[in-house]
């Protein structure tokens, strides 16, 4: 498991936020916690691939993306919040993420 600082989340955060806004169209601060990405922007599981392969490559992150389905049949992500939260956990625990109650 990495060590995250308050300093990487917003860093994660950020680059989210950027990533939605840029492959949604809108502009960053249309979006907050609660702007859901599929009823909201009508983004769909493809955006959330992308944005993950994105991460993989920034962060020399070791994680599959069948691991990470695995994860979201039984934690959704939808809302802005749910995705940061989840691309936190990817960032922290990688493969292991499968492992996590929630």
């Amino acid at each position: 498991m990495k060590e995250i600082t308050e300093e990487m989340k917003k860093e994660l955060k950020e680059m989210v936020y950027e990533f939605i806004a840029e492959e949604c169209e809108v502009q960053k601060e249309e979006l907050n916690d609660e702007t859901s990405i599929t009823d909201d922007l009508d983004g769909d599981s493809l955006l959330l691939v992308e944005l993950i392969e994105l991460a993989k490559k920034k962060y020399d992150l070791d994680i599959k993306l069948q691991t990470i389905g695995k994860y979201l049949l039984k934690n959704e992500a939808d809302t802005m919040k749910e995705i940061v939260d989840v691309f936190i956990k990817i960032y922290q625990y990688e493969d292991a993420i499968v492992d996590l109650d929630a």
